[in-house]
């Protein structure tokens, strides 16, 4: 049988540490909403990087993770911190064995200030899509 992942890492900006600090508490409470639904999302680490002044939250999965759950996340810290402009991540799908259709990606690029979808791509329907004609 084989397993499914969805990896990411990614890199938010809220601005300053003192933030920072209080996006920790911001996904301790999104983590539990997160966990009560049915079925419970697959949920993601979210750590401060020292490396970036400590105004950076780094977001990855852990062994597998929901690009929406970074989605609804970033947007939650956009209306707590007054973020604006855009931001984005990128996903990879990888499979633990060898499967037609099992590996791809995606990216998604966001307006924090309007909470808003700019554009996306996932690389599995878009190669189906151009190999069918409906692209070009």
């Amino acid at each position: 049988m084989a397993d499914f992942f969805t990896h990411f890492w990614c890199l938010l900006d809220v601005g300053t540490p003192d933030n920072a600090a209080r996006a920790l508490d911001l996904y301790r409470v999104f983590a539990e909403e997160a966990a009560r639904e049915d079925p419970p999302s697959e949920d993601f680490r979210l750590s401060i990087h020292p490396d970036h002044g400590g105004s950076k939250l780094w977001m990855y999965d852990e062994t597998t993770g929901d690009p929406q759950q970074v989605i609804d996340f970033a947007f939650r810290c956009a209306v707590a911190f007054g973020l604006k402009g855009r931001w984005g991540f990128r996903w990879a799908n990888t499979c633990s064995r060898p499967r037609l259709n099992a590996f791809g990606g995606g990216a998604h690029i966001l307006d924090l200030g309007d909470r808003s979808t700019v554009a996306w791509i996932a690389t599995h329907g878009w190669l189906a899509d151009t190999l069918s004609g409906g692209r070009r």
